[in-house]
């Protein structure tokens, strides 16, 4: 059986363009999944050489017919 997971985007906000996907487990709390979404942006703007306030992420919601 599958763990649920959560699926998210980093953006950069200066462009409007997706720089990064990421999933974290559905049963972290709110803090736990927060505090991993902030380690991770500060990564991924490193890494694009992008100032880390231009770094945005948001959950991908899957839609339901």
């Amino acid at each position: 059986m599958e763990t649920p997971v959560k699926h998210y985007k980093f953006i950069n906000s200066r462009t409007d363009n997706v720089i990064f996907y990421y999933s974290l487990d559905a049963g972290l709390s709110d803090e736990q999944r927060k505090e991993k979404l902030e380690a991770v942006k500060a990564d991924v703007a490193s890494k694009n050489g992008v100032f880390l306030n231009t770094v945005y992420w948001e959950e991908i919601k899957e839609d339901e017919d």
